[in-house]
């Protein structure tokens, strides 16, 4: 174990007093003194603070979040994330603790503004018999607006919305670019450079029978190039739900206007397998040279943690991890016809993408699987919620009430999500320059970003050749970690010595969150046989505890009051530093490296639940956690020949 009580530098430092101004002599000008500033923060160049922000979120613009009932726009979105007050769908008065400093709002595509005109009972929509079921469906409210709600997303997965209601709502029709453009003006107004970066938008919503391939795309543009287009959408005839179709848009939209944009790929745990493909073929494409360029070039993120589940790992893949349970999602998603197997689950977890990326780069040159981690909400209210004790949850049928535990998300035959099993989940930190739309771009296109499940915990991680522990006295980790290394999201440097990699890592807990647990660094790897492999390595972490015989490290202990939903910061550590060697580096070997630091137990969102509305809990209900952060990776790639 290592810790240390320096790391002010996971985030920025902050004067409180200046003593005196002082005008350079001439003498001392033309002495070069003034070329190197007595202040060791002077001249900076690296990011140094994170920035918190939401890469996912829905208004009622949105077809599943307005049919469940959502009324707030894109203003009320926007006003929320930066701090206002705002009254949910329900009524409710709702404020984050803390204001984000960025947001992507990314209301679904196919039927964008749909759902507004049915709530309103549009005479084009009442004039389709399908219409005029659902709008009735939305009007009884209860069971009945739930019934239409699920029928109508059901159609929409299926393909087997009525051809007209399709025609009004796609491309090329006037609603369908009158709310493209409410989408970019609110985002234009809400954006205040240096102080809040509002970025425009959508999620592309595939979803071919059942099988989720969403993705969600972050423009670095304003107005003048985003109303240039429209953005794509997956039904037919004016839409493809294979992922080649929104590479084709991407591209097309950088040529036409000259500007800039990435896509993000949705949580992968209700994809039937199919969001990480690495045989031949898979659902619409081939897995192909072209495949593996188009995905590298255009996806450089992926979403691993929100409100559907968490996705870095599941035990079936990772059985030697103990931590690899948390907050896992495990049935299919709408039209499965069986239950999960292990090979459809190595299709949706991010460390099993990691590692089958280090096999397809072997094979064709090119690792499509190369991203940066984030973390997002997916929520449908319109409000960006991560904390437990102020979650509202997916949709507008289950924002807070003494019978939202109730709702299940997913009951079939097959298996069952119920709404217990909703996580408070997550938020990405951006290590960018400037909080303009930008630099924060720029930061995700390096992939200099990581997850958190919610809390908003400082990690810094940086891989290179020479760290010693005399770098953990520095007062700012980034000054040696940028200058002897590379930060999350890179490709280490050439190795010039024979010598194995080294990490300096630095933890800070929310500083009104939970202490921390430890600071683990993941490993996965490819041998020159060609096979995979993974390890868990604990490399820092609070109090006394001492490995065991077999190596695994004891639990941090439990300070959870389950009658009042608190805990004591008793336990842990306000922050985890240390410099690690990768003990069985093979240089033979390609690798990647990410780290994942865990808090110490909390209370679930469900716990607050009991202890405001005096409900009883669900025994299944899980009531503990411990949240975490997980950052990008660091690949390690041997010299050829």
């Amino acid at each position: 174990m290592k810790t240390t009580t320096c790391l002010a530098a996971v985030l920025a430092l902050m004067s409180t007093t200046v003593l005196s101004q002082v005008t350079p002599t001439k003498e001392a000008a033309e002495s070069g003194f003034s070329d190197q500033p007595f202040s060791p923060y002077a001249n900076r160049n690296f990011p140094e603070r994170p920035l918190w922000g939401e890469t996912h979120l829905h208004t009622g613009l949105s077809l599943d979040a307005g049919a469940f009932g959502n009324i707030l726009g894109p203003d009320d979105a926007w006003r929320f994330a930066k701090g206002e007050q705002v009254v949910s769908s329900t009524g409710q008065q709702v404020r984050l603790s803390r204001p984000l400093d960025w947001m992507v709002l990314t209301d679904h595509t196919d039927l964008m503004g749909f759902a507004p005109d049915l709530q309103a009972g549009k005479p084009g929509i009442l004039a389709d018999p399908k219409g005029l079921e659902w709008y009735e469906g939305y009007m009884a409210g209860g069971e009945a607006a739930g019934e239409s709600a699920f029928d109508l997303i059901t159609n929409f997965s299926q393909m087997t919305l009525p051809e007209a209601i399709v025609e009004a709502y796609s491309p090329g029709a006037d609603p369908f670019s009158f709310t493209w453009e409410k989408i970019v003006n609110a985002a234009e107004r809400h954006n205040d450079p240096g102080q809040f970066t509002a970025f425009i938008g959508f999620e592309w919503t595939s979803v071919p029978k059942g099988i989720n391939l969403h993705r969600n795309v972050m423009l670095r543009d304003g107005p003048m190039r985003a109303l240039q287009v429209v953005p794509p959408v997956t039904q037919p005839p004016y839409g493809d739900t294979n992922p080649h179709s929104l590479y084709e848009w991407l591209e097309a939209y950088q040529e036409k206007t000259g500007g800039r944009a990435v896509a993000f790929a949705h949580n992968g745990n209700l994809s039937n397998g199919w969001m990480f493909p690495t045989e031949d073929t898979y659902h619409g494409g081939k897995v192909d040279q072209e495949y593996v360029e188009l995905r590298a070039k255009w996806e450089p993120h992926y979403e691993i943690t929100q409100i559907k589940g968490d996705g870095e790992a599941h035990p079936y893949l990772s059985p030697e991890d103990a931590f690899a349970d948390y907050e896992n999602w495990d049935i299919g998603n709408l039209d499965l016809t069986e239950l999960k197997t292990e090979n459809m689950l190595a299709g949706e977890y991010a460390r099993e993408a990691l590692k089958q990326g280090l096999k397809l780069e072997a094979q064709f040159g090119t690792n499509p699987y190369k991203f940066g981690l984030g973390g997002a909400t997916d929520s449908h209210t319109g409000l960006t919620t991560a904390e437990e004790e102020n979650f509202f949850s997916k949709s507008v049928s289950v924002e807070p009430s003494p019978t939202r535990i109730e709702h299940p998300f997913i009951a079939s035959d097959l298996g069952r999500i119920d709404g217990h099993m909703l996580v408070a989940s997550g938020y990405t930190a951006v290590w960018a320059e400037d909080n303009t739309r930008s630099a924060i771009y720029d930061a995700f296109k390096r992939r200099e970003t990581y997850a958190t499940t919610g809390p908003r915990i400082g990690l810094r991680f940086f891989g290179g050749w020479e760290f010693s522990e005399q770098d953990l006295r520095r007062r700012s980790l980034a000054e040696p970690g940028y200058t002897k290394g590379v930060p999350m999201g890179s490709d280490m440097r050439p190795r010039e010595s024979d010598v194995a990699p080294t990490f300096l890592i630095g933890a800070l807990r929310d500083p009104i969150g939970a202490n921390l647990d430890r600071v683990q660094v993941v490993k996965g790897w490819m041998d020159t046989n060609g096979d995979l492999h993974e390890k868990v390595y604990d490399v820092a972490w609070s109090g006394d505890r001492a490995p065991d015989a077999d190596g695994k490290l004891p639990a941090v202990g439990n300070t959870v009051d389950l009658e009042t939903a608190s805990w004591q910061n008793s336990i842990g550590a306000s922050e985890l530093t240390t410099v690690w060697s990768d003990p069985d580096f093979d240089p033979a070997e390609s690798a990647f490296y990410y780290v994942r630091v865990l808090e110490i137990p909390t209370p679930r969102w469900v716990v607050y639940d009991k202890v405001r509305f005096g409900i009883e809990l669900p025994e299944e209900a899980l009531l503990i956690h411990q949240e975490r952060a997980y950052s990008s990776p660091i690949w390690y790639t041997p010299p050829k020949g």
